[in-house]
This record gives C-alpha cells, sequence and structure tokens, in this order.
C-alpha cells in the first residue's frame, strides 16, 4: 500500500470501512498503528521526548469507525509506553485544548471534517497547533518504512472527560463576555437552536447553552450518529444550511447554530431563516474581531466577494489580505502577517474555518459562534439585531461556482499549465487582472461587461479546477461565462469542458 494516498493537506485520511462506491478499506487496523508508531518517531524527534512516558490524549468524532480506529491507536501507543488519555466523543478543537488543560504533550483526533460516513482519518496536535503538511508527509514516509520507537514498554490508557472541561471554558467566555446582570444566566430570554448534523456538536446545546439559560427547543440531530441520516454535517452544504435554517423559523428562535462533524467550522442562521455563511459570515467574524484590533488585517481565503473586501476596508476600517484557499493556508500566512508585525487577529476562510488570534490562532467553530452569541446578547441590550451589523455589507446578484475536472495524469501541472494560458488570454483581451490575487487567476469586468469577477484556481487536494464568478447585476454571471467559454473553446485539452458546461 501506498502510505502518501492518505495524506490530504494536512490531515490523513482513507477509506474506513465498507462502502456503497466498493472502494477498498485503505485505514486498516494495521494501518492505523504503522501511523501511530510513526507519529511516535515524528515526536522523538521532534519534541525531544521518548515514546515512554509521553502522554497523548486522543479523541473521535461520531463516525462509525471510531471506536475501531481508536483500539488501534491505543494498541499501538500502549505498546511503546505511552500514557494514553481517552477523551472518548470530543470535538477537534477541544483536542488541541486538551494540550493545553490535561496537560498532556500533544493529542489525536480520529475524523473526517465533513467527508462520507465511511471515510476517517487522523488529525495530530501539539502545543504549537496542528501539524502542518509537511510532518504529515513525514510520518507516513516513517510508517511506509516501518519505523517506529526502538524500545517497546508497557503504557497506560485511562478515560478523562475532557469535554466537560472544553464547555465549562466556553460557558465562562459567555459570562465573562455578556456580563449580563443575572451574570450565571446571560442568555436567559434568547431563544438558540443548535444544529449537529448528527456530528460531535450536540454538547454545545446541552453543556453550553442550556446552562446558561438559553432555550435550545427546536434544536435537532443533537445525537451522534455516524451514519448521519439526516444531513450531511456541512456548513457548506446547501442542504444542511436549509435545514437549519427551517428549524429556526419554525421554532421561533432568534439564532441557529450548525457545526459540521468534529465542530471546527460553524455557521449561523438569523432570526429570519437567513443564512450567515460564507461572505456573511467573514463579514461578522471581522467586524467582532476588528473591534478590538481596529485598522487590522483580516486574511480570507481566494474566493470572497469584492462586496466583502469594501465592507472590511470602506465600513470596518481595517484591511482585507485575500489568500489561498485552505484553512492551514489562511492561517499561516496570519501567523506570517503578525510575525512581520502587522496586526492581525482573524484568518477565515468562507468554508466556515475561523481562526482568532486570541483563541490561538486555533480554528474553532464552537468558539466562533460563542463569540457571535455574546455580540447578539450586546445587541440586544441595544435594541439591535445581527442584521444591524451586516446591513452595510454589499452582495452579489448572482454568484455561480464551476468545477471542471482536469483529466491528464500529471493534474497539478496541467492545471496549472491552464492557468497560465488563461492569463495570457486575459492580458490580449485587455481584461483587468486582480493586483491583489495569490492563487490561481483573479479576472474582474466594470458594469455593462459582466460587472463582476472570476477565479480559477487548483484545487487544494483534488484534480479539479475549481472556477468561482461573481456578478452584481442579473445577466452578468452569463455574460462572464460567455467570455470564457471563447477561451476554453481552444484550451480544453485534459480538462472536462464539454458543450454544456458553460451553457
Amino acid at each position: 500500500m501506498d502510505y502518501m494516498k492518505l495524506k490530504s493537506g494536512t490531515d490523513i485520511r482513507g477509506e474506513a470501512m465498507e462502502n456503497p462506491q466498493g472502494l477498498s478499506v485503505t485505514l486498516t487496523d494495521e494501518v492505523v498503528e504503522a501511523i501511530a508508531a510513526a507519529f511516535l518517531v515524528w515526536c522523538e524527534k521532534h519534541l525531544g521526548r521518548t515514546a515512554k512516558g509521553l502522554r497523548v490524549a486522543v479523541g473521535r468524532d461520531s463516525r462509525l469507525s471510531g471506536p475501531r480506529i481508536l483500539g488501534a491507536l491505543r494498541r499501538a501507543f500502549t505498546r511503546y509506553g505511552v500514557e494514553g488519555l481517552d477523551c472518548g466523543l470530543a470535538s477537534t478543537p477541544s483536542m488541541f485544548m486538551a494540550v493545553q488543560n490535561l496537560p498532556c504533550h500533544c493529542a489525536v483526533q480520529i475524523t473526517a471534517s465533513h467527508h462520507p460516513f465511511f471515510r476517517n482519518g487522523l488529525k495530530f496536535f501539539t502545543p504549537d497547533g496542528g501539524l502542518d503538511a509537511p510532518d504529515i508527509g513525514e510520518i507516513l514516509t516513517s510508517a511506509q518504512g516501518g519505523l517506529a520507537p526502538t524500545e517497546e514498554a508497557p503504557g497506560s490508557w485511562q478515560e478523562v472527560d475532557h469535554m466537560a472541561m472544553y464547555a465549562k471554558g466556553l460557558r465562562e467566555q459567555i459570562k465573562q463576555g455578556v456580563k449580563a446582570q443575572d451574570f450565571d444566566q446571560p442568555l436567559k430570554g434568547l431563544h438558540i437552536v443548535v444544529d449537529a448534523g448528527n456530528g460531535a456538536g450536540g454538547f454545545y446545546a446541552h453543556d453550553v447553552l442550556a446552562p446558561l439559560g438559553a432555550d435550545i427547543s427546536g434544536s435537532q440531530f443533537l445525537e451522534p450518529d455516524g451514519a448521519f441520516p439526516n444531513h450531511i454535517p456541512n456548513p457548506e452544504d446547501k442542504g444542511a444550511m436549509a435545514s437549519v435554517s427551517q428549524a429556526v423559523v419554525r421554532a421561533g428562535a432568534d439564532l441557529g447554530v450548525i457545526f459540521d462533524t468534529d465542530v471546527d467550522r460553524g455557521a449561523a442562521v438569523d432570526r429570519t431563516g437567513q443564512e450567515i455563511s460564507r461572505n456573511r459570515l467573514v463579514a461578522l467574524a471581522s467586524a467582532i474581531a476588528l473591534e478590538d484590533a481596529p485598522g487590522g488585517t483580516v486574511v480570507t481565503d481566494s474566493i470572497t466577494s469584492d462586496g466583502l473586501k469594501e465592507f472590511i476596508e470602506g465600513h470596518l476600517g481595517g484591511r482585507h489580505h485575500r489568500f489561498k484557499r485552505g484553512y492551514k493556508n489562511v492561517i499561516n500566512e496570519a501567523l506570517r502577517l503578525n510575525a512581520q508585525g502587522i496586526d492581525c487577529p482573524l484568518a477565515i476562510e468562507t468554508s466556515g474555518h475561523a481562526a482568532l488570534r486570541e483563541n490561538f490562532f486555533l480554528d474553532d467553530g464552537a468558539y466562533l459562534v460563542t463569540k457571535i452569541i455574546i455580540k447578539m446578547a450586546a445587541l440586544r441590550g441595544e435594541g439591535k439585531d445581527l442584521d444591524a451589523l451586516l446591513a452595510p455589507l454589499r452582495e452579489p446578484a448572482e454568484a455561480e461556482e464551476i468545477r471542471l475536472p482536469i483529466l491528464a495524469e500529471d493534474f497539478r501541472a496541467r492545471g496549472q499549465g491552464l492557468i497560465q494560458e488563461l492569463e495570457g488570454y486575459a492580458q490580449a483581451k485587455g481584461w483587468q487582472i486582480a493586483p491583489d490575487n495569490r492563487e490561481g487567476l483573479r479576472v474582474s469586468f466594470p458594469k455593462g461587461d459582466g460587472d463582476g469577477w472570476f477565479l480559477l484556481r487548483l484545487s487544494v487536494h483534488d484534480p479539479i479546477l475549481p472556477l468561482n464568478i461573481e456578478s452584481n447585476t442579473a445577466g452578468g454571471v452569463r455574460k462572464i461565462k460567455d467570455k470564457l467559454a471563447g477561451f476554453f473553446t481552444g484550451h480544453c485539452e485534459g480538462v472536462g469542458v464539454d458543450e454544456g458546461t458553460f451553457a
């Protein structure tokens, strides 16, 4: 088996059980144990600690294969003298916080985020944060070579209820942030619907909101169920967002919140059922973050709208720094800017990954939602709602994403080559290429000529060229697609473009 096929950016992911597609199981017990041993080798090298006596916390989301994979990790870790701390059902961000709270030397989360039920994976944390792509490559290379700690020794394993500690921290944050007259019941009178998508996020309703006095009636899919029978636990999924929007309206709630499977992403819905996701979520998070960092820089991914840039820079008085897709790319860029002395309090992707400097630049959906709820409570005291913050945001009239499959064997080379060809074509046509673009090719068009923009980029992980198009006027997307059709007519070799692509 080629272990490097399990590499997915900064994660390890693979098929973990039988599936409708008939794909072979790649995350077998043997493979997981090999990866666990290789991780211990990585820890010995980079943390300067022997596996014997290393304290490692392990958590999992609600996936059906989670208990099996946890068992494989336990066997490998205890073989080499690790002190294992079993956190059970847990969110991914809580596993980083376990390193801070328990304390322990590092942590592992068993999750595959929003991927299909039959997939699973591993994420690793140290006191410095989540491991990056080169670290994952090193671990998988070591696993391929069968590397393991040289000394075996009996380890230990104990169950710990770290999620209770993590939830308490969120409750205290809300108490201190709202500073209500009834300090211990700051959410009394607020009705908040939680949609956990049968993932690991149900705790937020029962262990964070309800003890603070919030009415959580109408909340849905709080019970962990790794088959995900109701909808995909993904704030980017239209069906999932429609489901929580309907639940908010049905319950007559003040706010709805939704998490992905492992709670590292979140989104919200206002009292009317309107979604606060993608550009609206970035705008709201920026408004909150820049309150304590006036003039600060917000790092986002590359597909944010022109209206968002106007909102951050023109309305909030901050600076907008577009960067590459991929939550780790966005976070690392924010870290780089801060290291250069540039005040950057927030890194956020339109997917719902949001990381605040005040919270270790950890992408944590529950932390983001907590900040939103604190702000909502403050606005309520002024007789306002969240929509007052978002009213100045200019949103596009139309938006569309086209995903172009790359058929060439070397998909990265073909994808990058096509982007370069389109850049040359754009220059020849006199199109306006964005000066601040840091990924792919972004081109803007004036009023009467599309009144919007497109961005063509290479997917972070897959042989796909996502093409995002937005326009400020009805019919503008059609005009931009027509312009692009002229290019792709003569430049579609190795790319899945047919007659219907730009229809």
